[in-house]
């Protein structure tokens, strides 16, 4: 079973907002005998899904951002054993021990909770958000309409998912400025590709409806 590890800051690029990276200030303060997480994965998926692992390193030789290290875990089917000297780059850290600054907006992009037509999932895009008050632990109140549903797509409640916001700001993250937005509100895109508020909205519509 041939393996490599991951490109964690390639795989950051894809999905910004859901995929982990340690902050430059966390990498900067990696020392020898510190410990990091990589992730080994198979050239080849195998027939139950399986593609590899997050595994501890503990690292024993930094030459500015090349790194060696033990291998601190026992993996379950790699064909490396516990001990094993691995050679990476800060491209394969996952993760860290340190505490990272950026851990607070992190847990907002994982926390806060949208509800999102499957639609919007399917086609990676949006056109219209609202915000609600908000029902339920983590709920925000967003919720995001791709804006070809229809009245029948829109009243069957299986269309609807409950996503963390980070997967919204992946498809587009010019909402940023608007989700501290209260309740309340409503945007749409206009020609331009850009958030509008919908100043008349019909609440008592929406609200009652």
């Amino acid at each position: 079973m041939d393996w490599y590890l991951d490109n964690v800051e390639s795989l950051h690029k894809e999905a910004p907002y859901t995929f982990y990276i340690p902050s430059k200030d966390v990498l900067n303060q990696l020392k020898v005998d510190d410990y990091v997480k990589l992730i080994f994965t198979t050239q080849v998926a195998e027939s139950d899904g399986y593609r590899g692992e997050r595994m501890w390193v503990q690292i024993t030789k930094i030459n500015g951002n090349d790194f060696e290290g033990a291998l601190d875990n026992e993996p379950e089917r790699l064909p490396i054993t516990l001990g094993t000297i691995v050679s990476f780059g800060v491209e394969h850290i996952n993760q860290t021990e340190y505490e990272d600054p950026d851990a607070a907006k992190w847990d907002y992009y994982s926390d806060t909770l949208v509800t999102v037509s499957a639609d919007v999932l399917e086609r990676e895009e949006f056109h219209f958000m609202l915000r609600d008050e908000p029902h339920g632990e983590g709920d925000s109140g967003w919720s995001f309409l791709s804006g070809y549903e229809d009245d029948a797509y829109l009243s069957d409640a299986k269309n609807f998912r409950i996503v963390p916001i980070g997967v919204i700001l992946n498809i587009d993250d010019s909402i940023l400025m608007f989700t501290q937005q209260p309740p309340l509100c409503a945007y749409e895109r206009d020609e331009e590709g850009k958030f509008q508020e919908i100043q008349d909205y019909d609440w008592d519509g929406y609200l009652n409806g």
